[in-house]
């Protein structure tokens, strides 16, 4: 107990500069792979704290590491700070209200996750200064969460290589262990490549890149019926040919989002979406090209990890929420529909408190949560290194993932008490691991037995690189 309430104390005397952090990077979104100011900001906040900093992870520009401690076991505390395409939002209210600008916002509170985890790793390293304890802590700033899986090439460059234990966490509407499960993913661009000609006067001399575009997506529609329930397949036009109709559209391209639950379902489901796309091209008379823009695996758990941070998350108690917080968090449930609001329980798998708007518990361990169908790229951080997730409460319960609502909530009284709490759950986590080398070793045991019944493949293809310029539109 004592050396919980240690960290705990850490924590809260490091929280001022790093709720600070969470709201200037609240307040510079920025998009996959260009998260060149929060980068910065996070590199000069590393460097203050004393950090012995790393920059250009893996080639990636806006990728950075920080390591205090000498010797012993290495843990590694995940960040991310990339905000999303259309989610702008005025801080605190709730009704739509776009800032000015390009649209862009944090609506899935990754400037909260990055200074949280960041916080929770300050604290370790001033924990074991303290103490002088063996054990390195350090924290990975790892940007393009949100389609660019930065973390996926971060491990395929050998960045987690000597690392012990990897934690993490994300913003949520509870407070607990997070259940590990996930889809794994890739993203994948579709080139068609036809003859432009003038759609009245010689219809007949062109062929339609867009029409091929089209019966893809047809085609893939009718697959649906096909495939495993648990898995997702999503498509955005990047480029329609152009807005003159008159003209049959010589070029035309999608992207592609193909989702199962894991690596192995995943490359089946592409293997068919390829052919479908082939097809598009052969009934067309248009050629197709791909470019793998991105590809994450399924999460993989690790129990005796869980089993710490869970300890953790008991003996901390739900997050401080007051009456003033909860107040707010009223205000933006009034913008939600009731199955926004009873689907956030469901998904935390604890019985339904219609008068409750914010976390006011620590999902128990036995909770069975619905199972959650996102993706992330901690789930390739998680086949090469043991692994754990927090789910930090930090706005109203019910608010959507990637909503208007999430963005105006990541700066409010609630949501940095959320990032403190979590922050100390994630370094009780920490400290208990470097107290404890059994859970190490545990950690380390469970995970070499699944290695060896299934070993980890990168999902990425051979020769794949961060889609540095990577549109998102």
């Amino acid at each position: 107990m004592q050396n919980e309430e240690q960290i705990w104390r850490l924590v809260d005397e490091n929280a001022p500069p790093m709720i600070a952090l969470s709201d200037t990077i609240w307040g510079m979104p920025e998009l996959c792979y260009n998260e060149h100011r929060s980068c910065a900001e996070h590199t000069k906040a590393l460097r203050e704290a004393g950090f012995r900093v790393t920059e250009n992870v893996a080639d990636i520009p806006t990728a950075v590491m920080g390591e205090a401690g000498e010797g012993g076991p290495v843990i590694a505390i995940l960040g991310e700070y990339d905000a999303l395409p259309g989610l702008s939002q005025e801080a605190g209210m709730a009704e739509p209200r776009p800032l000015p600008g390009d649209g862009t916002g944090h609506g899935c509170g990754h400037n909260l996750l990055g200074s949280a985890s960041m916080l929770a790793a300050i604290a370790v390293k001033d924990w074991l200064a303290a103490n002088g304890v063996q054990g390195r802590v350090r924290y990975y700033g790892c940007p393009a969460e949100e389609g660019g899986a930065a973390k996926g090439f971060m491990v395929r460059d050998g960045a987690f290589d000597d690392v012990d234990i990897a934690i993490s966490w994300h913003p949520s509407a509870f407070s607990g262990v997070n259940e590990p499960v996930s889809l794994a993913n890739t993203r994948i661009d579709f080139s068609f490549t036809g003859r432009s000609s003038h759609a009245a006067a010689a219809p007949h001399l062109g062929r339609s890149a867009l029409d091929a575009v089209e019966l893809m997506n047809v085609g893939v529609n009718y697959m649906r019926e096909h495939m495993p329930s648990d898995a997702r397949i999503h498509y955005a036009y990047l480029d329609a040919g152009g807005v003159a109709p008159n003209v049959v559209q010589g070029f035309a391209k999608v992207r592609y989002l193909i989702r199962a639950r894991d690596v192995t379902e995943l490359n089946r489901l592409v293997t068919r979406v390829r052919k479908i796309a082939d097809g598009a091209a052969l009934m067309t008379e248009c050629t197709v090209s791909t470019q793998v823009i991105s590809a994450v695996s399924n999460l993989l758990g690790n129990k005796p990890l869980e089993a710490a941070m869970q300890t953790a998350f008991d003996r901390l108690g739900p997050p401080p929420f007051d009456e003033e917080d909860r107040e707010l968090a009223r205000k933006f449930q009034a913008t939600l529909s009731a199955e926004d609001i009873s689907a956030s329980w469901r998904r935390a798998g604890v019985p339904e408190q219609p008068e409750t708007p914010l976390c006011s518990i620590i999902v128990p361990a036995d909770a069975k949560p619905e199972k959650m169908v996102g993706s992330t790229d901690v789930g390739d951080v998680s086949w090469k290194v043991p692994t754990v997730q927090a789910r930090g409460a930090t706005y109203a319960i019910g608010t959507p993932g990637h909503s208007w609502q999430l963005t105006a909530q990541g700066k409010t009284a609630a949501s940095h008490k959320g990032l403190v709490h979590v922050a100390k759950a994630m370094a009780g986590t920490a400290v208990e691991a470097l107290n404890n080398p059994a859970i190490i070793a545990a950690a380390q045991a469970e995970h070499a037995a699944k290695m060896a019944k299934q070993p980890y493949v990168c999902p990425l293809p051979e020769g794949a690189k961060p889609a540095l310029k990577m549109s998102l539109a």
